[in-house]
C-alpha cells in the first residue's frame, strides 16, 4: 500500500497521507513521498494547487515514534538523514512556486501539526485538534517551532510548545493558524474550491505573490520594502509585455 495518494480533481491536485492505522504518522516513507509528491506536484503543468489531507480518521500523528529505537548518537548518521529530510519537508511548501491547502481532518499532532500549518491556506474540520506535545514526551518541538512562531506568535507559540496541550478548532481560527473551520463532511471539498479558486488566479501573478510572500515575511521592514520595489517593477514590465503581444 502507498503510504501517499495522489488524485487530481481538475487542475487541484490531493496528496492524502495514506497510513491511517497509524493516524498516518511520519515514517521515512511517507516523509520521502511527501517530500517526492509535492516537487512533483509543483513541476506538473497540468497542476495549479495541491490539497493535502489525511486518511482515516486523523491528519498526521506525527513523528512515527516506531522509528525511533533506531535514531540514537551510535547512529548518528541516521539522526542527521531523518533530521535533514524532516527540515526539506517542512521547507518545500514555502519554495513551491504553486500554492498548497491542508485540510485537517483529524488530530494534527507534533510534526503533524507543522504540516498542518505549512500550507499556504489551512482548512479544519471542527473536530480536529491540533498541538505539539513533545515537552510531554522529554524532547523538543524543533523543526516544527520555527513555523509556528511566524504563524501563531510569539506568546501563543510559546504556551502551545511549553505546555503541549492541544487545542480545538476555534482557537486555531482565532489564532490565525486556519484559515475556515467546517463540518468534517465539508471539509475537504471546501479545500478543493480553495484551491480551484486558486487555479483561476493568473498562474505568473500568483508565483510571484507566493515568492514575494515568504521573501518579506521575515525582513526587516527596510528590506521588505526594497523587495517589494523589485517585485513591482518585474510585473509591472511583465504587464507591459501583455498588453504588447495581445496589440500584435
Amino acid at each position: 500500500m502507498s503510504p501517499l495518494l495522489s488524485e487530481d480533481r481538475g487542475r487541484v491536485r490531493v496528496l492524502t497521507m495514506n497510513r491511517p492505522e497509524k493516524r498516518n504518522a511520519l515514517n521515512t516513507a511517507l516523509t520521502r513521498a511527501l517530500l517526492d509528491g509535492l516537487r512533483a506536484a509543483d513541476a506538473a503543468e497540468t497542476v495549479a494547487c495541491v490539497v493535502l489531507t489525511g486518511a482515516g480518521q486523523g491528519f498526521c500523528a506525527g513523528a512515527d515514534l516506531a522509528e525511533f529505537k533506531d535514531l540514537v548518537p551510535e547512529k548518528q548518521h541516521l539522526v542527521e538523514e531523518r533530521a535533514e529530510l524532516t527540515m526539506q519537508l517542512h521547507l518545500a511548501f514555502s519554495k513551491m512556486a504553486k500554492p498548497v491547502v491542508t485540510a485537517i481532518n483529524g488530530a494534527a499532532m507534533g510534526g503533524g501539526a507543522g504540516l498542518a500549518i505549512a500550507g499556504d491556506l489551512a482548512v479544519m474540520a471542527e473536530s480536529a485538534k491540533l498541538g505539539y506535545p513533545e515537552t510531554r514526551h522529554g524532547i523538543v518541538a524543533a523543526i516544527v517551532m520555527a513555523n509556528l512562531v511566524r504563524q501563531a506568535g510569539r506568546k501563543a507559540a510559546f504556551e502551545l510548545v511549553s505546555f503541549g496541550e492541544p487545542i480545538d478548532a476555534r482557537r486555531a481560527l482565532a489564532l490565525g493558524m486556519v484559515n475556515r473551520v467546517v463540518e468534517e463532511k465539508d471539509l475537504l471539498q471546501v479545500a478543493i474550491s480553495l484551491g480551484e479558486g486558486l487555479a483561476k488566479v493568473d498562474p505568473q501573478a500568483l508565483q510571484a505573490t507566493k515568492r514575494l510572500f515568504h521573501e518579506v515575511a521575515d525582513l526587516p521592514l527596510e528590506e521588505a520594502l526594497r523587495r517589494g520595489r523589485e517585485a513591482n517593477k518585474r510585473m509591472r514590465g511583465f504587464n507591459a509585455n501583455l498588453r504588447s503581444s495581445s496589440k500584435a
